[in-house]
């Protein structure tokens, strides 16, 4: 059955997962293991807090916190009391922290306590003012930058004077009813906004994009179909649960089939290496620099990685060479790419698992059940099989706009309901999508069009380039050439000459970088996207 008829909205979902997988393992968290019995009642509990600190349905309520259980039972208890979630980036300053909380006017304010040695409160607080400071007047709560933000609770035992620690927090439910909680979650239908996904804000100001329950419960019960995702898998979330990856593919996916979440706060391919090895995992998702650096680790052999048989990845690039390696040498059965961004509930093609191996390895796949996709060439006309052009996407999973932006909405939204995603990708005459960059990073090179995520592909097939990005930077000559930040594999030699050397016998020359830099790691956001501007700006 269809996901958003099954459970309705989330806080159904989370019900029946809790009563369908009761005694199966729904969290483990170190030492701490939780069934999906008592999941359900923590979410509840968190449900009954926020009812009780003033939460309505439809108020935004946000996480700022990395991948641990006080973060799903928080964000479900939340959307379980009617709210809307808006996930905070954990790589963000205060001062972009700030900037999501007062576009999205949240009201509650879910916290970690110091995370990578950075106190998260404190930089809140010098971002929107420490009590009794600041020129907007009275604020409702504690920070008078954020008028509308009336509770900061902090996922810790300790917790400022003016803020709620977690367990005084949840507390403050007590008097609040399960009957009373069911009723609220109740309220909740298909058509109810679930979340606002932020942009990552590699280029502008962040815009949110707001995604109801019945496109986050539809899309998700296809990705786990699609997928093969079972009851009784072992999930290790290393994808942020601030992007939809970690998530809906992550928490929400889990939730639907019964699956064991093992989420992993910071990305360390030895923590990986030891977590896929103790927990038996079978399930790893995550982008290509996660699984490559899991293959190149000098001591994998030494780990039982032999319960691991279902990898989702996607990106720009996905070097040719890595499923194959991911099958051949780890045993992965099933091995899949896909292709998504926050605008179309983070799901827009995926390979199926009958798919030829050439398919998923050069491919994000075709189109899920139910939508459209297109690409069409600079007038707006179709472009031919083969031929690039930016990718249009129409269906159920596309957004109802940006949140309280309809000037942004109407630049990417079409009046018959296309989505213009800024990707350039192509289609082959199967229809499976081959994503060869963003609009905005295309450079021209004495009249032709050059993508650097194409550039980057062939690139990657030299056995001693670990990583690669590829920008377009001016030349008083050819208007624009490109410029390649290499990675080196272990103990390579490689240098620039060779690299330029290699690239000429292998791609047209308008395509050869006529500049390397050798870095030891790309610069990339918390999603895994290379930030092509700070490579621009070196």
């Amino acid at each position: 059955m269809r996901g958003d008829l099954e459970w309705g909205g989330v806080p159904g979902l989370v019900r029946s997962a809790a009563a369908r997988f009761a005694d199966r393992e729904a969290v483990v968290e170190g030492r701490t293991r939780v069934s999906y019995a008592e999941l359900g009642a923590r979410v509840e509990r968190a449900a009954a807090a926020c009812m009780a600190s003033g939460v309505r349905v439809g108020d935004r309520v946000a996480v700022w916190a990395p991948n641990t259980l006080d973060w799903i039972v928080s964000a479900l208890g939340a959307v379980s009391a009617g709210a809307v979630l808006v996930p905070l980036n954990t790589r963000f300053k205060g001062a972009e922290a700030a900037y999501v909380l007062a576009r999205s006017r949240a009201k509650l304010l879910f916290v970690t306590g110091t995370f990578l040695g950075t106190s998260y409160v404190a930089s809140l607080r010098r971002a929107a003012g420490e009590p009794g400071e600041g020129a907007l007047g009275p604020a409702a709560g504690p920070l008078p930058g954020l008028p509308h933000l009336e509770r900061v609770v902090v996922l810790a035992d300790d917790a400022p004077a003016d803020f709620r620690t977690w367990k005084d927090f949840l507390a403050d439910g007590e008097g609040v009813g399960s009957d009373e909680v069911r009723r609220r979650g109740a309220a909740v239908s298909g058509a109810s906004p679930s979340d606002i996904i932020f942009t990552s804000g590699t280029t502008g100001r962040p815009k949110g994009a707001l995604i109801t329950h019945a496109q986050t419960l539809r899309g998700y019960a296809i990705w786990s179909d699609l997928a093969g995702l079972r009851e009784g898998d072992r999930y290790l979330i290393v994808n942020p649960f601030f992007h939809t990856f970690g998530y809906k593919a992550g928490i929400i996916a889990c939730l639907m089939r019964g699956a064991t979440m093992v989420p992993q706060p910071v990305f360390d391919v030895d923590t990986v290496l030891a977590n896929v090895a103790a927990e038996r995992i079978s399930v790893l998702p995550g982008p290509p620099t996660l699984h490559q650096s899991l293959l190149d680790h000098p001591a994998r052999d030494t780990y039982d990685l032999s319960a691991l048989r279902l990898v989702v990845t996607g990106a720009a690039v996905v070097p040719l060479r890595l499923v194959e390696r991911l099958r051949t040498e780890l045993g992965v059965d099933t091995v899949l790419t896909a292709y998504g961004l926050s605008e179309a509930s983070g799901i827009v093609t995926m390979c199926r698992r009958e798919d030829r191996p050439e398919v998923i390895a050069s491919t994000s796949g075709r189109a899920i059940p139910d939508t459209e996709v297109r690409v069409v060439d600079a007038s707006g006309t179709p472009a031919a099989p083969g031929s690039p052009g930016e990718v249009l996407v129409r269906g159920f999973n596309v957004m109802s706009g940006y949140f309280e932006d309809a000037a942004a909405t109407a630049e990417v939204l079409t009046q018959d309901g296309w989505l213009r995603t800024g990707d350039v990708g192509v289609l082959d005459p199967e229809g499976n999508l081959r994503i060869t960059d963003r609009i905005k990073d295309m450079f021209i090179v004495g009249g032709f069009n050059a993508y650097p995520a194409e550039i980057e592909q062939l690139l990657g097939l030299h056995p001693d380039v670990a990583d690669v990005a590829v920008v377009g930077v001016p030349d008083s000559r050819l208007g624009e050439v490109g410029r390649a930040y290499v990675v080196r594999r272990p103990r390579s030699t490689l240098t620039a000459d060779d690299l330029i050397t290699w690239s000429r016998r292998e791609m047209a020359n308008y395509k050869v970088p006529r500049t390397i830099a050798f870095v030891t790691e790309l610069p990339r956001n918390a999603s895994g996207k290379v930030v092509k501007g700070e490579l621009r700006g070196r």
